[in-house]
């Protein structure tokens, strides 16, 4: 086992219940439950920090296409329609 560094936490009571059921269940030390989570968080990818520029320029195009393909059209349907249909054929 590589050398350890000895770490002091405060945790809130029911973390300290979750924290002794899971090494009871895992059969494994509080702190070895603590150094998996940890392992666990840094395995986390997070996300990349958003680009607003490049969100205007897509936000841009998405209304413009919709703009486009709603000239001049109507819808020949109701939502009632569309359920109406979906439980004729799905309750046969």
């Amino acid at each position: 086992m590589s050398r350890m560094v000895r770490k002091q936490v405060y945790i809130e009571p029911s973390q300290e219940e979750l924290l002794k059921q899971q090494a009871r269940e895992l059969g494994v030390t509080e702190s070895e439950v603590i150094r998996r989570g940890i392992d666990q968080v840094g395995r986390v990818v997070t996300g990349l920090p958003l680009d607003q520029a490049a969100w205007q320029d897509e936000l841009a195009f998405i209304r413009e296409r919709a703009r486009l393909q709603s000239q001049g059209r109507t819808r020949r349907w109701t939502r009632e329609e569309l359920y109406a249909d979906r439980l004729k054929r799905f309750s046969r």
